[in-house]
């Protein structure tokens, strides 16, 4: 065996190595053919046998080679024997040569290969034989690789030679009309007038539109295939129907209605969603209260020899009820009901592609018709299986507002957003508040100075700061609930009254219908760029399709996926996430857009990196604020923003002038040029700005005029 797999090796190494060593690509090229065409020509019409056997034998030999040259080999075939042989001798040398290719990909490599990499071989070949005809058909008409690379690595798998021929032989067969005919129009071409003949400039035309053809075709097998179990009512009563209240599901009934579709909008819990009710508002209404609580105890950095404030924290979390109150009309039920969505309370189930059922509050089962259906059920706080944590009771980002007495000693689980803005409110309360973080730093998305500037913050407002400590399990002694970390292999107790989990969010992706209708789900709802599931008319948004878990990028996604419901196939976007900002509401405040430099390093992105500190700002200084910085990331030598970083008072509203700039293509040039009001944060912008332009100024240039100066002066 191993001496037929290198004799094999060997004699495909020799063949491809004289075809480049003797140049003879030299002859698969348009002038070549041109050149020799009478004589091509003449020797067929003497010879048609003979020249088809030879034709045939070079293009198997040119394809199981993978040598270069197959698409002027295919135009050649049509110049020389017309649209009806050229076709028929084309496909079947090619789907030969395909699989002479195939069959010495597996021959020479499967062996190695399976033995390198024999459990991904394993879950490959098992996909292989569910959709692996579908996938080749699909490669084979709209060519997303070159073909001898699909002929290589498909020889890597399980799946059968035959298969694999018939696929070929029907995948290529549209492609090899296309560029066979416009090789007959080709072998017309006498002289340079020839070339605005309609036939020919048809034919080109066709070799431009074909892929655009072959792509419809394969969304509508697609199409076809994913709805074939399923009928298809006749009639809808719905235009849209949304499931979950929150804010990609109220955006994409806003959208809808609008547009005066019909719209229903399904919630089972309250409208507004996570945001409204146990996120954004009232986190941001904590915090300010913490933060009033703050500015009191640095009285003394204002002139003002001491503050106090008694407050009782029952009454805290009821003004954070209230705040949600206020805020709750915006998202109502009677709101969306006057812009014309219908708005039912209930839970709803998917059971067919076009048909959702409702549970409503009221009793009844109501069963809806629907062109389009849009998930929106959004994400719920993740809780790790840590051993002893259903022992000991937990608080995450959900209930915590329920809390009416302030905990003692507060242990919180995670570094990122919610943990760190959770830890320091609580901390500015008055409790003792434990933060436990498993990676090497808190904020760990963030630049490794700006996540040490945060936690030095929190430290010097007494927060206890554990990073390199995993949680390992929870245990109660002696009526005393425990944590016990792992740090560098050591045990680690710490003792608390009260636990918050904040180490992530899980989509909701249960109890919807998605695993009946066999929707792929991982992390999240699979999706593609239009935000489409596996069933086109079905689309993600928000939470429950990621990649971010914002409110403010559920509203976006939730316009992309509003109108292509409505609109497809008319007309639909591809979902933009070029310009996404977010930020971390912890003093100093934390905002960025677009790359940081970490980001850029992992993803080997050049860029320059501009900073300027705000404790230089008049604003900030006059404030009692002077921390922070900007940092900005341009491409190397231009002004061109790549991405820009914010620590320090205010920086989710500083930002918005990054964002507007990175969104329209505008550089730092011209934010250096905007009039900005002093004295006021957004200074920091322009200064920034200006230390980019000195670090770029043009010192030969200026080296001249200082020249010019001197001698102006005599």
């Amino acid at each position: 065996m191993q001496f037929r797999k290198l004799a094999l090796a060997l004699t495909a190494g020799v063949a491809i190595a004289a075809f480049f060593a003797f140049d003879l690509g030299q002859y698969l090229n348009l002038r070549t053919l041109k050149e020799q065409q009478a004589a091509i020509q003449g020797f067929q019409a003497a010879q048609p046998l003979l020249s088809g056997v030879i034709y045939f034998l070079v293009y198997v030999a040119a394809t199981a080679l993978s040598l270069p040259g197959a698409a002027l080999l295919t135009l050649a075939g049509g110049a020389v024997f017309g649209l009806l042989w050229g076709t028929v001798i084309v496909s079947f040398a090619s789907t030969i040569g395909a699989t002479l290719a195939f069959l010495m990909s597996r021959f020479l490599l499967r062996d190695w290969v399976e033995s390198r990499f024999g459990q991904r071989l394993t879950a490959i070949d098992q996909g292989v034989r569910r959709e692996g005809a579908f996938y080749l058909f699909t490669l084979r008409l709209v060519p997303v690789f070159p073909f001898f690379l699909i002929n290589l690595l498909f020889g890597l798998t399980g799946m059968k030679a035959r298969t694999f021929y018939w696929v070929s032989q029907i995948g290529m067969l549209a492609g090899t009309v296309v560029y066979v005919n416009a090789g007959t129009q080709l072998g017309k071409l006498e002289s340079l007038s020839g070339i605005l003949s309609p036939a020919l400039l048809g034919s080109f035309v066709l070799l431009g539109i074909f892929p655009l053809i072959a792509r419809r075709i394969v969304e509508v097998i697609r199409r076809n295939r994913v709805y074939a179990k399923w009928k298809k009512p006749a009639r809808f009563d719905r235009n849209i129907v949304v499931i979950g209240g929150g804010s990609a599901g109220l955006v994409t009934a806003y959208i809808g209605a609008a547009v005066k579709a019909r719209v229903t909008l399904v919630e089972r819990h309250k409208l507004g969603g996570d945001c409204l009710n146990t996120g954004c508002v009232p986190s941001k209404a904590l915090i300010r209260s913490a933060r009033l609580l703050s500015h009191m105890s640095r009285s003394n950095e204002f002139g003002i020899a001491s503050a106090r404030a008694d407050f009782d924290f029952a009454t805290v979390m009821e003004r954070v009820q209230t705040v949600i109150r206020t805020i709750e009309p915006h998202d109502s039920a009677e709101r969306y009901a006057g812009l014309g969505v219908d708005v039912v309370h209930g839970s709803a189930r998917i059971v067919s592609p076009w048909e959702v059922e409702i549970a409503r509050d009221d009793g009844d089962t109501q069963r809806l018709t629907t062109r389009s259906i849009v998930i929106a059920t959004g994400a719920r706080p993740f809780v790790p299986p840590i051993p002893g944590i259903e022992e000991v009771g937990y608080l995450t980002s959900d209930n915590v507002w329920e809390l009416r007495e302030l905990p003692r000693r507060l242990v919180v689980l995670g570094g990122g957003p919610i943990g760190c803005e959770l830890t320091q409110a609580f901390a500015r309360f008055g409790a003792r508040v434990t933060q436990v973080e498993m990676a090497p730093r808190i904020m760990m998305r963030e630049d490794p100075e700006i996540s040490e500037m945060v936690a030095q913050r929190f430290r010097g407002e007494g927060i206890a700061v554990l990073v390199n400590h995993r949680a390992a399990r929870f245990v109660i002694e002696s009526g005393e609930k425990f944590l016990i970390a792992d740090h560098d292999g050591q045990e680690v107790r710490i003792p608390f009254d009260a636990v918050l989990v904040a180490v992530g969010r899980a989509a909701n992706l249960t109890g919807f219908g998605l695993e009946e209708l066999g929707i792929p789900t991982g992390r999240t709802v699979d999706t593609n760029e239009f935000l489409q599931t596996s069933y086109p008319n079905i689309y993600a948004a928000g939470d429950v399709a990621g990649p971010f878990q914002f409110t403010h990028t559920a509203a976006h996604q939730a316009w992309y996926a509003a109108v292509n419901a409505l609109f497809d196939p008319l007309r639909k976007f591809k979902a933009d996430y070029s310009v996404i900002p977010w930020a971390t509401f912890v003093e100093p405040e934390v905002a960025r857009v677009g790359l940081n430099e970490l980001e850029a390093r992992e993803k080997s992105i050049p860029c320059e990196v501009t900073t300027y500190g705000i404790d230089d700002l008049d604003r900030a200084i006059a404030d009692g604020e002077a921390h922070g910085l900007i940092k900005v990331l341009t491409v190397p030598g231009k002004d061109k923003i790549l991405g820009v970083t914010i620590a320090g008072e205010h920086a989710g509203d500083l930002i918005a002038e990054f964002v507007l700039a990175m969104k329209q293509g505008i550089g730092l040039n011209r934010i250096l040029g905007t009039i900005h009001i002093y004295p006021t944060l957004a200074e920091a912008n322009k200064y920034v700005a200006g230390n980019w332009k000195k670090a770029h100024a043009p010192e030969r240039l200026l080296a001249w005029v200082e020249r010019f100066h001197t001698w102006r002066r005599g």
